[in-house]
């Protein structure tokens, strides 16, 4: 019972020793020790063991005991002295609070009897200070009434001396006085409902409007409406005058402006009157040495009288050009049958040299038509099309050199003037389209002529295929049309004008390109080539002649630089019309021409070659293999075959050399061609014996080869061919390879014989696999049971490779079948 007690009160007192690990931390900052029984975390079991590791330590365990107990014993006493010493903290602790509270409460008394002080000082000093601030206050408002009192007597005496001086058109003194007027006038606005400040301020207003009628008559009777100008030229007083506008009504000074440059022009709507013959577009110079004369005048005479600000010169340059615009429209209206494209072309010419005039001597800061926005010149390009107009014959040796990606330099800075004139003549510009449609119409048929008269290109073996010269001619032409045409529109003139470049741009392809090309015979017409090339003592006639292959190509290159040259042009044009209109121009259907063109030329030189390659073929397809007795060199229709090739194909890579990308085309189209063309032959040659199979195996090699060299054959320089011409060429003639291994691989095992032609052919169908056995030579009773076979067989997956290994085309054959392939073998590479 009495140990159970004991763990009772251990199990207690632990519960009430748990400390939290906050306190617990702070115990050990600020009582650090390295004792065991200091820990938290003390367990007694473990303290034990490290005291009595071992049996035999046990020895020790009264030395042991007793230490514990020595150290309980001074613990004890530690505890007792501090229990002892906190007996009489509590009578302390009191007796501190008290004296404290003591101290709180003299301390307090202190703070009042100063607080009580300080508020006596500050009534002393507000008491000595009242008279200060009122005296201070009277200043202020003193002040105030003598500076208000100075500027009522300004204002007084101003308005008095401004009312004199207007009647004495003073208007020197007035300028400056009003100004001044004005200025102190604001001070007084919160006093406006004084009635004396109020009279003065209307006083000032009547004067205002006084000046304002009395200037405007000065200058009435100095230039008046009607009748001549008084002589003398400007007075002082009249340029006062403008000063003075500049301070009154913004309204006052608009009328001088208007009613000076209006009788300025008076002169000119006289002299130009739409019944009078200078009128006419013809003597459109003398308008502008008119305006130029008259601004020189101005200079001269009334330049010093107005302002600067007031621009008075480019004020009547401006409504010069206004009135200008206006007559002319009138009068083109009326006489417009009378209107002829060079009239027109020297009037716009003219017209935008004057409007240049205007744009170096002005700034354009008076322009407030809005619609002008329109009028100003596109932004800086790199079109080819449009170069600086000084230097026309560098724009055309540019593009006769096809120059069309080059940058052009920027550009000079807009001109703010621009169509501020010349917008006129926009609704009449129908006349330069009507005329530049038929001037086109004209040069597509001076080319067709010239092409007729000087035949076709010499040939050019050096350089490429020549571009005609008339694709240079036409584009400079647009380039022309088009420079002149943006310069008077870039609205709707330009969508006409492009739907005619448009028109020009077939007929070219038709009648130049298309109807050119050399044509073939045929039953029916077109450029399909029905009659094939016979065999004459060894040698074959070409279809077309050299000139012939030398047009074809050169027509081939001058598609490729239109289509070029049409792509540039739609760009450049969408770079001048307003970009409202860009949707509107469209050149697809005219470079899908030129791809038509291209495209026809390539494949009437394909089918050339072709054809001139078919009565070789046919005499292939003619031959008696199955007689075939040894393997010899490549058959004659192999070495007839590389001839044509060797005669053809150097003379269109060379005549293609600046067009590579349709060299390569034409390369590709034969390979297509030719390549199933001559399997189609392959499976007429039947029957074939093994001899005869080892033979066309070499030729198919033969041919391959040649084939691979097509692009760079004939050519000092050799260039690797176009990896997708590689490709087609080893596709196919490995194909034809394939076919004639399958024939020369024995018919018995059938199954094997199936199995292989699986592998070696990937299209597996019954009518390739019918014509193999006619080139084998097989009865039908013979082929019936095959075909039955691969029929069955036709669907099993393929094998894997492991498994297929067994099924090769050597492996299965007898020792003569291998003793005949390695010699074939042999022979190809010693050909290689």
């Amino acid at each position: 019972m009495m140990e159970e007690e004991e763990l009772e009160f251990v199990e207690e007192l632990e519960a009430v020793l748990q400390l939290t690990p906050d306190v617990q931390l702070a115990i050990e900052q600020v009582f650090p020790s390295q004792d065991p029984l200091d820990r938290a975390d003390f367990n007694a079991v473990e303290y034990i063991n490290t005291l009595f590791p071992t049996e035999q330590s046990l020895a020790n365990i009264d030395e042991v005991v007793n230490k514990i107990r020595l150290k309980i014993r001074r613990l004890d006493d530690s505890i007792r002295t501090v229990v002892r010493g906190q007996t009489n903290v509590g009578q302390d602790g009191r007796q501190a609070l008290e004296e404290a509270q003591k101290a709180i409460q003299q301390l307090f008394g202190k703070i009042k009897d100063i607080k009580d002080k300080a508020e006596k000082s500050e009534q002393m000093v507000k008491e000595i200070t009242r008279d200060i601030k009122q005296l201070d206050h009277a200043k202020r408002h003193l002040t105030t009434s003598i500076t208000t009192l100075n500027h009522l007597h300004m204002l007084a005496g101003g308005v008095d001396s401004l009312e004199a001086m207007t009647r004495r058109r003073q208007y020197g003194e007035v300028a400056n006085l009003l100004q001044g007027v004005m200025n102190v006038l604001e001070h007084f606005h919160k006093y406006m409902g004084i009635p004396q400040i109020r009279q003065l301020s209307e006083r000032v207003k009547a004067a205002q409007t006084e000046l304002g009628q009395q200037i405007l008559a000065d200058f009435e009777e100095a230039f008046p409406s009607q009748g001549t100008k008084r002589p003398g030229g400007p007075s002082n007083v009249l340029r006062d005058a403008c000063l003075v506008a500049n301070i009154l009504d913004p309204r006052v000074k608009q009328e001088i402006i208007k009613k000076f440059i209006k009788q300025h022009l008076s002169e000119y709507l006289v002299l130009f009157q739409e019944n009078q013959d200078v009128a006419w577009l013809d003597k459109i110079d003398r308008r502008y040495a008119w305006i130029k004369r008259q601004l020189v005048d101005y200079e001269e005479k009334y330049g010093r009288m107005f302002p600067r600000e007031w621009y008075m010169a480019e004020r009547i340059a401006v409504e010069f050009c206004h009135v200008t615009r206006t007559e002319l429209a009138k009068i083109m209206r009326t006489r417009a049958k009378e209107i002829e494209v060079k009239l027109l072309l020297f009037a716009i010419q003219r017209t935008t040299n004057f409007e240049g005039f205007l744009a170096k001597r002005f700034s354009g800061c008076t322009l407030t038509d809005g619609t002008l926005k329109k009028l100003e010149s596109p932004l800086a390009s790199t079109n080819p099309f449009l170069e600086d107009e000084p230097a026309p014959e560098m724009e055309e040796l540019a593009m006769e050199k096809g120059d069309v990606e080059q940058p052009k330099k920027p550009k000079a800075p807009d001109n703010p003037f621009h169509g501020i004139v010349s917008k006129c003549f926009e609704p009449h510009l129908y006349v330069y389209i009507e005329s530049q449609d038929k001037n086109l119409g004209e040069l597509i048929d001076r080319f067709v002529t010239d092409f007729k008269a000087q035949g076709p290109p010499k040939p050019n073996t050096d350089e490429g295929g020549a571009v005609l010269p008339s694709c240079a001619d036409l584009f400079v032409y647009y380039k022309k049309c088009m420079v002149q045409c943006s310069q008077l529109s870039t609205g709707e003139p330009m969508i006409a004008l492009t739907t005619i470049f448009q028109k020009y741009l077939r007929e070219y392809a038709w009648k130049i390109l298309s109807g050119n090309l050399p044509k073939t015979t045929s039953s029916g017409g077109g450029l399909t080539i029905s009659s094939l090339l016979k065999e004459k003592e060894g040698s074959e006639v070409a279809k077309f002649t050299l000139e012939e292959l030398c047009l074809l190509c050169s027509i081939l290159s001058t598609a490729e630089y239109c289509l070029a040259t049409t792509q540039q042009l739609e760009e450049k044009l969408k770079e001048k019309v307003d970009i409202s209109l860009t949707e509107r121009i469209n050149l697809t259907g005219e470079m899908d021409t030129f791809s038509t063109v291209i495209s026809s030329s390539i494949q009437l030189l394909v089918q050339d070659l072709d054809a001139a390659c078919d009565p070789a073929l046919t005499a292939m397809s003619k031959m008696q293999w199955q007689n075939v007795e040894h393997v010899g060199d490549q058959s004659p229709y192999v070495t007839s075959v590389i001839l044509h090739i060797k005669q053809n194909v150097p003379i269109i890579r060379d005549n293609l050399a600046s067009t590579r990308k349709y060299f390569t085309q034409f390369c590709i189209k034969f390979a297509n061609s030719f390549i199933p063309k001559f399997i189609t032959h392959l499976f007429k040659c039947k029957p074939i014996s093994m001899v005869g199979a080892e033979q066309l195996l070499l030729d198919t090699h033969s041919l391959k080869m040649v084939l691979l060299d097509l692009p760079s054959i004939g050519s000092q320089v050799v260039r690797k061919a176009p990896a997708s011409y590689t490709k087609i060429v080893v596709k196919g003639m490995t194909r034809a390879e394939m076919i004639l291994k399958v024939v020369m691989a024995p018919h018995e095992p059938l199954v094997v014989f199936v199995d292989n032609y699986i592998k070696l052919l990937t299209d597996c169908n019954t009518e390739t696999f019918q014509k193999i056995l006619d080139m084998k030579g097989l009865k039908r009773s013979e082929q019936s049971s095959m075909l039955d076979l691969f029929r069955q067989r036709l669907p099993a997956p393929p094998s894997g490779p492991e498994g297929s290994s067994s099924l090769s085309l050597l492996a299965p054959t007898p020792e003569q079948e291998s003793s005949r392939i390695r010699k074939l073998e042999k022979l190809i590479k010693k050909r290689l």
